[in-house]
């Protein structure tokens, strides 16, 4: 009997992840590997694996965590890092990325995981998924290694979309909001606005405005607003949401990626430099490895795609398994939690604010 017809009761009493098998730089294997590490840690994961069924069938039957765990969807072609989002959306229907975003849509799967290219799967996700009412830019939002309490901030958008106006800024803060809510479990985020300095009269003209729209918003809908804030409290303890557009906030995260791989380098040299340093070393072992796992972007590996009528999380194009493992794991936990029904729940109550504000405003002027 095939590996797919032996799956056929993956998702009984499970939350079904929808995984792109084919987007990532190190191919299928490390997806499966990465499911696999999930199936044994978990038992309450199903999936939905997509891309060539005969491959995936062979590299699903290695793994015996997987037994039972995984149906397969055969998809034939593949989104590659180098291709154009306008070309996927008219010619991706019989791509992986396509296949697992269908799952999602189609209510088979609770959340689709994909390690493929950022645009295509976000102008894919938008197609298929479609944005949610009163949403004009969706955003890509990221947990970030900080000094509070949680471990993390949120910081969005991280490359969704280049440019944001003041009320696409709003949006970002009551939707970094839920994530913070449901992601972390902090009752009442404190939102801080990404600006060159901390002064009111500083920055852009949409981020003046922005900052305004938020201040108002904030204890209408459950928030603290903290008011601007700078690049050094990303890692912070100001804030537990980082509100910024997604050009700055991808500068900022491709920039944190590349400092603390240099770090960990510079280590490596240190420690090696002389005898009673590599001696230092193994004395400090324990200690090291504990500073390493705290580090290591793999195992906070997963941006979540907010604003969509389905929740995406995108994995990094070079994860391993360990990675993939944590991009799932991101993904069942705003599953279970229930995320994406809150997450529409406070855009709609955000949209009926603004909407009897300008009403209030009309009158208040007649």
């Amino acid at each position: 009997m095939s590996v797919h017809n032996d799956q056929t009761k993956a998702g009984a009493g499970r939350t079904i992840i929808s995984v792109d098998a084919m987007g990532g730089d190190r191919g299928p294997a490390a997806v499966v590997a990465g499911i696999s590490v999930s199936a044994k840690k978990n038992p309450d994961i199903g999936f939905v694996l997509h891309g060539p069924r005969e491959e995936l069938e062979k590299l699903v039957a290695k793994r015996k965590p997987l037994a039972g765990r995984v149906q397969i969807r055969d998809a034939t072609d593949v989104v590659r890092m180098t291709d154009k989002p306008s070309q996927v959306m008219r010619h991706g229907k019989d791509t992986s990325m396509w296949s697992a975003l269908e799952s999602v849509r189609s209510g088979e799967a609770d959340v689709c995981v994909s390690c493929g290219n950022t645009g295509a799967l976000m102008a894919l996700s938008m197609i298929r998924l479609r944005k949610l009412p009163g949403v004009n830019r969706p955003a890509i939002a990221i947990l970030w290694p900080s000094r509070n309490p949680q471990g993390f901030n949120v910081m969005l958008d991280v490359g969704a979309d280049i440019r944001a106006d003041e009320q696409d800024l709003l949006q970002y803060a009551l939707m970094g909001t839920s994530y913070a809510r449901n992601g972390l479990h902090l009752e009442r985020p404190r939102v801080g606005l990404l600006n060159v300095g901390t002064e009111e009269h500083k920055g852009r003209a949409e981020l003046k405005a922005a900052h305004d729209l938020i201040a108002d918003t904030a204890p209408k809908a459950g928030f603290d607003f903290v008011g601007f804030v700078e690049g050094g409290d990303i890692p912070g303890n100001r804030c537990d949401v980082i509100v910024t557009d997604g050009f700055t906030g991808n500068i900022a995260l491709k920039t944190g990626e590349g400092t603390a791989s240099l770090i960990g380098d510079q280590m490596k040299e240190a420690f090696k430099y002389s005898p009673l340093s590599r001696l230092a070393a193994v004395l400090a072992y324990t200690s090291l490895q504990r500073l390493k796992k705290k580090m290591d972007p793999r195992r906070v590996n997963g941006g979540v795609f907010l604003g969509l009528n389905g929740t995406v999380v995108k994995s990094h194009g070079s994860a391993d398994a360990t990675g993939v493992a944590a991009a799932v794991k991101l993904a069942f936990q705003l599953s279970q939690s229930g995320f994406g029904e809150k997450l529409a729940q406070r855009v709609a109550s955000a949209t009926a604010l603004a909407k009897n504000a300008g009403t209030d405003e009309a009158e208040s002027s007649d």
